[in-house]
Parts: C-alpha cells; structure tokens; sequence
C-alpha cells in the first residue's frame, strides 16, 4: 500500500497529540497504557512516530486518542492555523 504524505507528514493530528499529552503530563509511555486500556495496542514507540508524523492514524485509534486525551475528533483533525 502506497502511503501518501500530507506535506511532510503521513498525519496532521500528530502534533496536537504531543501538545495535549504534554499538556496533560503524560509520558508516551503513560499514553500508550490508557490507549491498551481502551483496546489499541500501541507501544511508546508507534506514540512517538504518530507525533512527529512519520506514522499514519487510523481512524479507530484517533477515536480513541480523542477519548483518552477529552477532546473532539474534530479538534485532532483540525489544521493549525498560520499567523
């Protein structure tokens, strides 16, 4: 499968899950727990990748970072605005 990169990333969610689990204090280890809890096996690695873009999301795990982190599906897909 042929993976097409959005910019320079295979995602645009990535950097606010960075934002918002540094916000929240969590470690990528922490994170990767809450998500395995909610069913998606993720390990810090893949967090790592998903946040500085070089991994695509799938859609039922973003519904789940969404969950674990309390924001909207839209918020994480949501572009970050240039000023």
């Amino acid at each position: 499968m042929k993976i097409y990169k959005y910019g320079e990333r295979c995602n645009i969610s990535g950097k606010k899950i960075r934002e918002l689990r540094e916000k929240r204090q969590l470690t990528q280890e922490q994170l990767a727990a809450k998500l395995q809890v909610e069913g998606i096996p993720l390990q810090q690695k893949s967090i790592s990748r998903i946040e500085d873009g070089s991994r695509v999301v799938a859609d039922y795990e973003l519904k789940i970072f969404a969950k674990v982190l309390q924001v909207s599906l839209d918020f994480l897909l949501e572009e970050d605005k240039v000023k």
